[in-house]
């Protein structure tokens, strides 16, 4: 069996390193924010390129308590995607905001800038793109016109840990970055956890604020904040890890180069790259009409695959007033009845990944 994801082998290779990070906290006698969070706010700054990192438990608040930072709250729109975790769209929900669904540009999955433009109403306070998969959404179109309207950028980067915009990391190019370090991302810990990046100091003190019970001093409550707060031991495992995300990338772009190069020559939608991106590559995403059939060879052949996501948010229960108009975003349909996502991560060898390439290949000519 190839797995979708090892998430074993990330400790085998970092045991020495990571076992260190959690006796350091261990003997410490600090267990919630202290000096191990405050170092990986730090350095996981510096590497995103972001004057401000407030770590919070999870990636769901730090979407929330970074829309309430840049001020979002009831009877506000924000534009989302169609297609993306529910997490987002709980986020603008969880402020008492409206989200106003766009559908992706069908070549990056990610939200699509003229169908922003045109969603754009006098009650939207706030754009909330969506790295999808790993590959950057068009900051550069979003941000001029997120000026020209007045808006705000909250940006969810749950999926993209190290992807690029013409040359620099995704960190600070809205007003604020989202952050999951779920033990399944490219940064990933060993339990939930999660960030805000930003330049502006105003948004990060807001954060830190908010995730300390609306507290910058004990016992005095500026304002009515909640406990989400980035745990140590987190902190000091994600800290391990930080120095070989690059690396770890790295890999994970070199699988996807050989998914690419196999795969080019089938009747299979493949995914790309916008010129002046770096993808993260946290999914391989293909599409096919026939997906279900596909997915089915391949778990008989060995390969576990994934679906992300099954169903579009508007589809959901916990959406149902969006039920009557959901016939209106054909795409995120389309895409959501036939994206698969094959193995891919720092720990998946070449030799597995030309595996698939096969498993792939018999299964599609047994389908023809």
């Amino acid at each position: 069996m190839i797995p979708f994801l090892d998430l074993k082998a990330t400790y085998q290779e970092l045991q020495p390193e990571i076992d260190a990070a959690v006796a350091r906290v261990l003997g410490s006698g600090w267990y919630i924010l202290g000096g191990e969070v405050e170092a990986f706010e730090r350095e996981y700054a510096a590497w995103a390129g972001a004057a401000h990192c407030v770590g919070v438990a999870n990636g769901l608040d730090a979407l929330t308590l970074a829309l309430r930072a840049v001020g979002v709250g009831r009877g506000d729109e924000v534009i989302v995607p169609t297609n993306t975790y529910i997490a987002t769209w709980l986020a603008v929900e969880q402020v008492g905001a409206v989200p106003v669904p766009v559908e992706p540009n069908p070549a990056s999955y990610c939200l699509d800038t003229d169908r922003v433009e045109a969603a754009i109403t006098p009650r939207t306070r706030a754009l909330l793109p969506v790295h999808l998969y790993g590959h950057p959404a068009n900051m550069n179109a979003l941000v001029e016109l997120a000026g020209a309207r007045n808006l705000r950028i909250v940006e969810d980067g749950a999926q993209s840990h190290g992807a690029t915009i013409d040359g620099r990391r995704l960190g600070a190019h809205g007003d604020v970055v989202a952050w999951s370090f779920y033990p399944g991302k490219n940064l990933g810990a060993y339990g939930d956890g999660g960030a805000v990046t930003t330049n502006d100091p105003d948004i990060a003190r807001s954060v830190a604020v908010l995730r300390n019970y609306g507290s910058s001093v004990k016992y005095v409550n500026e304002v009515k904040g909640v406990n989400s707060r980035l745990d140590p031991m987190q902190a000091a495992i994600l800290r391990a890890k930080l120095p070989v995300l690059v690396t770890w990338n790295e890999r994970r772009a070199a699988i996807a180069a050989l998914y690419g190069d196999g795969l080019a020559d089938l009747d299979l939608g493949l995914p790309s790259t916008a010129p002046g991106m770096t993808h993260a590559w946290h999914l391989y995403v293909v599409t096919h009409p026939r997906r279900e059939e596909l997915q089915r060879r391949l778990r008989e052949a060995g390969i576990e695959t994934l679906i992300h996501y099954p169903i579009p948010p508007f589809r959901q229960e916990a959406f149902g007033e969006f039920a009557r108009h959901a016939g209106a975003w054909p795409i995120a349909d389309r895409l959501a009845g036939e994206v698969l996502s094959l193995p891919i991560g720092p720990h998946l060898s070449q030799e597995s990944a030309l595996t698939v390439i096969d498993a792939i290949r018999d299964a599609l000519a047994a389908m023809a």
